[in-house]
């Protein structure tokens, strides 16, 4: 498969709105980050989305993404969900409908957000995004490839990290569990939440990822979900052997 690092950054990305700290300042285009989102193309086509923040549309156009098979939501939160309604130009180029995938409490708070993208009979009409709503919470199929859930908690709340073969994209994660690890052995490419330096609640800090990328143990993790307290060359500086500072536009084959 290919992997496509849309956005590596946090809420707010990066620069700030307001901002003129270094990495703010910055020239070098990884400091960069619009919100955290990947696209995965399978190599039988299929194209998967994890999540559809605020600047689906401008990371489209810079990748040239034509195709959406199917979207993964980790959770309900503004800056993994609100860019929905861009998924209306997939369903215009593709001329159907798009299934989209989430635990049963993301799902619920997806469609009560959205529900016009949600239509309760057959829609031919593509000046809206038209969605199929699954809830999942064993592994599952989108379009021939094979996807496993893995629940992580982000502060309180039970989200979904993803297994797609030997890559996993766990974000907003601030515990995993002994049952999760065990859907995380073996991985070759582990995509992993870095929020900042100093501890968080909800996410896990660069410490913390550390700890948890040696105790999960793939071959390579690629750090994402960031702030502009990390300044790409000098997180990248201090990282173990194997652990990487993503970047926006990154492309890994795994």
């Amino acid at each position: 498969m290919e992997v496509v690092f849309l956005g590596v950054g946090s809420s707010a990305g990066t620069p700030v709105i307001g901002c003129s700290c270094s990495t703010c300042l910055s020239d070098d285009p990884r400091n960069r980050r619009t919100r955290s989102s990947i696209a995965v193309t399978m190599k039988n086509g299929t194209a998967l989305l994890v999540d559809t923040g605020p600047d689906l549309r401008q990371q489209a156009l810079r990748e040239k993404i034509l195709r959406v098979d199917g979207v993964l939501y980790t959770h309900y939160h503004a800056d993994h969900l609100n860019g929905l309604d861009d998924l209306r130009s997939f369903c215009h180029l593709q001329r159907q409908p798009i299934p989209v995938y989430a635990n049963e409490a993301t799902m619920q708070g997806i469609v009560q957000r959205f529900a016009y993208a949600f239509p309760s009979h057959e829609q031919h009409h593509w000046d809206k995004p038209v969605l199929r709503a699954h809830s999942v919470a064993e592994t599952f199929e989108v379009a021939g490839t094979a996807v496993t859930p893995v629940p992580v908690m982000h502060g309180k709340y039970e989200i979904l990290g993803y297994r797609i073969g030997n890559m996993a994209y766990l974000t907003d994660v601030s515990d995993i569990s002994p049952a999760s690890l065990d859907r995380l052995q073996g991985l070759d490419m582990l995509l992993l939440d870095c929020l900042r330096y100093r501890f968080h609640p909800t996410h896990l800090n660069v410490e913390q990822a550390i700890t948890w990328a040696e105790k999960i143990g793939a071959r390579e993790t690629f750090l994402v979900h960031m702030t502009h307290e990390l300044e790409f060359s000098a997180l990248s500086a201090r990282l173990p052997t194997g652990i990487y500072a993503a970047y926006d536009g990154l492309r890994l084959q795994c």
